[in-house]
């Protein structure tokens, strides 16, 4: 026996175990079937932009090379999202790296920073972001990490972001939501101006039903929707032994037609090549079976950062946030993250206002341990 049937042997030995010999025919071919390294592009209209974008595009976040990047666009990803505030600035740097000599072929979305209100402030940020960049304009400016509807009205922003495209530093606008998702999602598809084009949702296997529903909607209203945040943490489990869930979760995301694309963060060539390679795949039964194991696994510890629980909580911690933070610690091994991330919350909604209360009575739907997680928090995020 050569080392690949040995490899693939071991594959149907696991499987087995996983999913009963009854689809041991199914696996075999899952197994045998050759890794598609660069498949031909696969792409959709983002929205009203009429950019037609590669369903697989680049989450920069955790990217820490500019080669990554060069390989991806160089074999057609065309698409890439940063931030402003991602490494503390160095992640539009490297981004900017990757693109020199390809500016032309690729879409780049960034982000204003949270705390930009004012039209000075946004002004800067994007400055800020075209000098590290290297560029001249931004193909989708997105105000980032929206809870609620607010700044989708606030008149200073419109107006701000209104001027940046007339002076050609910006052709799209667009936001990002990790938390009431579905709230901000409404919020877009009434606004009667339809000023913002783009939404960037957190969507996985894991999502609420009502979510995807909204998804659905807003894009009937040609608000192009991004998904991140497709591998619902991506945490490292024995309950699949070798067999590795992302390639399941990137399809079960794509198979929805009112996703545009998803931007898996991609921080070396063997996650590169894993999330390439399920362009023009479709969410096959045995991908399901991995999903239901993966997501068994990661129940306890979860978030499926609805919110719902934040109403439940007297103290108004936001509690979806701090999960959020700690998957960036635990998940993606990201403490740098992790704690900038948790800087943004008000001392008065942060973790340390769980020690007010003697019994925790916030509840989650989905059953998580409100109480444990606030204390881990607690323990790693200071």
């Amino acid at each position: 026996m050569n080392r690949r049937e040995f490899l693939k042997a071991g594959l149907i030995g696991t499987t087995a175990t996983l999913i009963g010999t009854s689809d041991l025919a199914h696996a075999l071919q899952y197994a045998a079937a050759e890794p598609v390294v660069f498949p031909t592009p696969v792409y959709r209209t983002l929205g009203r932009t009429g950019l037609k974008i590669t369903v697989v595009s680049f989450g920069a976040m955790l990217t820490p090379e500019a080669e990554v990047m060069e390989v991806a666009f160089d074999h057609g990803i065309n698409y890439v999202d940063t931030a402003r505030r991602y490494m503390g600035g160095k992640n539009e740097e490297i981004v900017g790296r990757a693109l020199k000599s390809r500016r032309d072929r690729v879409y780049l979305a960034t982000k204003i920073q949270p705390a930009s209100l004012s039209k000075e402030a946004i002004f800067k940020d994007v400055e800020t972001s075209l000098k590290a960049l290297e560029t001249d304009y931004i193909d989708v400016i997105q105000l980032h990490n929206l809870t609620d509807r607010v700044r989708i009205f606030d008149p200073e922003i419109r107006e701000a972001l209104v001027r940046l495209k007339e002076q050609g530093k910006v052709r799209f606008c667009g936001v990002t939501t990790h938390t009431n998702q579905v709230q901000v999602l409404n919020a877009l598809m009434e606004d009667k101006d339809r000023f913002f084009d783009t939404a960037l949702v957190g969507y996985n296997f894991k999502s609420d039903n009502d979510l995807k529903e909204a998804i659905a909607k807003a894009a009937q209203k040609k608000i192009g929707i991004i998904a991140m945040k497709t591998q619902a943490g991506g945490y490292v489990t024995d309950a699949l032994g070798p067999i590795s869930p992302h390639r399941a979760a990137l399809k079960w995301a794509l198979q929805d037609k009112n996703v545009t694309a998803a931007i898996p963060g991609m921080r070396d060539l063997t996650e590169l090549r894993e999330d390439m390679g399920v362009m023009g795949l479709k969410l096959s039964y045995f991908d399901e079976l991995i999903l239901q194991r993966y997501g068994a696994a990661v129940s306890p510890y979860y978030c499926h950062f609805c919110g719902k629980c934040e109403s439940t909580c007297p103290n108004g911690v936001a509690i979806s946030t701090i999960n959020r933070c700690i998957m960036y610690a635990e998940a993606y091994k990201n403490m740098e993250l992790s704690r900038a991330t948790y800087r943004e919350v008000p001392v008065i909604a942060s973790a340390s206002k769980c020690l007010d209360c003697q019994t925790c009575v916030a509840r989650c739907i989905n059953r998580l341990d409100i109480p444990a997680k606030m204390a881990r928090a607690r323990k790693i995020l200071v």
